[in-house]
């Protein structure tokens, strides 16, 4: 367990075991970061050739070691690279990459750039979030590398609007890195009841204690589902021998100032049913929860901040598996409020139990309604691998965007043309066809689906299936594995409700 520290001192004076600093590109040459001065200053005309014989460029995502030989207190100076601007998302990300570089020291100082609340909350979330690993797994985990001890260093140490932005980005970070364990677990230990379970254990310990905020948490069994008439959320579960759940998560604090509805997809596990995915695409799909463990870990974030507004979190929970029960396409299902679907597409299945937890949601009469999805691979077609789509609304669109510049989460608008009703409306059998197999545009037509059930509200739907797991090598501040994409994003959508 890592303990976080914020402090004003020299990082040439610090007796941490390893002091990281930044590095920016500069009209000649590269040159450190603010926050190092005095490390520029303890190395004097030797800082420039060390630099150079080093072959120290400053890009973004590049670190080196460097032995101080007595420089400065300090025994190791980790040069982390900033790029040309030193913002918070550049800090961000080079906290991140220094992280995983800081290994086998058991203390560190970090003296990136942190003259602002916003610098301060950018690199502390960086570095814990940069220096995740998951490990339960293994038989025999290597011995934790990370320091024990992390001092961030800021000359506005002391003022109290960087003291809470330091104390936020903790939770923040914790929050992001409790998304990214349940990602990472394997679908046989993260069935529909299994991960009820856990968001109900989540939601009871975050709630544990003097001062914790209060937090509603309801599970709706398949009976129940069945009662409720939930067609999209059983249709999806039937195939499968763990049977599907529904979430309801709330909280309303006095003097709420809006309501916020969130929905997010829990497919625990995703074989594609009937119309199966190709082996080699099943690995990853236990990362097909990654919506409803965003939107989960999200509520509590807001709840332990104490955000004046409501939030009503409701997380549709199925597996969709290959069975003599599976659903089959072309089989028509009555979605919870009585539209009826054409099923064309097994594997399109997330929008299926989504639209049941959608007209839930506006029943509760929220002001504006978010769903988060790792929806498409369309969208990763059009938006690479780190970047999600958002649709809907256009000022909730413009807003979620906004949030996720904050937030240092990559998004882009997309829109919903009109041509994509024609084809969801495009069933001979029924109200609305939920796939047409029509190469172009199959992310917008998701999202065109997916209006259908929001009552006509202010609504913004995020496709996070580029961005919300990364099967490659760790960059910045996120690993390997479960990504925790949308949860900060949705906090700073929540703050920007508060304000």
């Amino acid at each position: 367990m890592t303990t976080y520290n914020l402090r004003a001192a020299s990082p040439a004076k610090t007796h941490a075991d390893a002091v990281v600093v930044g590095v920016v590109k500069a009209d000649k040459g590269v040159e450190l970061a603010p926050g190092a001065e005095d490390v520029a200053k303890a190395y004097g005309r030797k800082l420039r050739p060390l630099l150079a014989t080093l072959d120290v460029s400053g890009k973004a995502g590049e670190v080196t070691k460097v032995p101080t030989g007595g420089a400065i207190s300090s025994p190791l100076l980790i040069l982390t690279g900033l790029g040309s601007d030193a913002d918070a998302n550049a800090c961000r990300r080079a906290a991140g990459v220094a992280a995983r570089a800081a290994t086998n020291v058991s203390s560190v100082a970090v003296a990136l750039p942190a003259d602002t609340p916003e610098l301060v909350r950018a690199v502390t979330e960086g570095y814990a979030l940069g220096s995740y690993t998951f490990t339960a797994y293994k038989k025999n985990p290597k011995a934790d590398k990370t320091a024990g001890t992390v001092t961030v260093l800021s000359p506005v140490a002391r003022k109290k609007d960087a003291a809470a932005a330091f104390e936020e980005a903790q939770l923040l970070s914790r929050a992001v890195t409790a998304t990214r364990d349940w990602v990472n677990v394997p679908p046989a230990d993260l069935t529909p009841p299994a991960f009820a379970e856990a968001v109900s254990d989540a939601v009871a310990e975050a709630t544990k204690g003097r001062g914790a905020p209060k937090v509603g948490v309801k599970v709706l069994d398949e009976k129940r589902l069945a009662e409720l008439g939930c067609g999209g959320i059983l249709g999806v579960g039937a195939g499968s021998a763990a049977s599907p759940r529904l979430v309801e998560i709330t909280y309303s604090p006095r003097g709420a100032k809006t309501h916020l509805a969130m929905i997010g997809k829990g497919i625990t596990f995703d074989s594609g049913g009937l119309t199966i995915k190709p082996a080699q695409a099943m690995p990853e799909m236990k990362s097909d929860m990654a919506g409803a463990a965003a939107v989960v870990q999200a509520t509590l974030a807001i709840a332990a901040l104490k955000l004046p507004i409501k939030v009503t979190t409701l997380v549709p929970m199925a597996e969709n598996m290959v069975s003599g029960s599976a659903i089959r396409p072309g089989d028509v299902l009555t979605m919870y409020g009585g539209t009826t679907v054409e099923v064309l597409n097994t594997d399109a299945e997330g929008r299926l139990i989504l639209a049941d937890a959608l007209v839930m949601a506006t029943e509760r009469k929220p002001d504006v309604l978010i769903d988060v999805a790792t929806l498409t691979g369309a969208m990763v077609l059009a938006l690479g691998d780190r970047v999600a789509g958002v649709m809907g609304s256009e000022e909730v669109v413009e807003a979620v965007v906004a949030a996720g510049e904050t937030a240092g989460e990559s998004q882009w608008p997309m829109p919903i043309p009109e041509a994509m009703e024609d084809r969801v409306h495009s069933s001979k059998v029924a109200d609305l066809a939920q796939h047409d197999w029509i190469r172009w545009g199959g992310g917008l037509f998701a999202a065109a689906f997916l209006r259908e059930f929001t009552a006509g509200k202010p609504w913004a739907h995020l496709d996070i299936a580029g961005p919300g797991f990364n099967s490659g090598a760790p960059y910045g501040h996120v690993t390997s594995g479960g990504t925790g994409f949308a949860v900060a994003t949705l906090v700073d959508y929540a703050r920007g409700l508060a304000q």
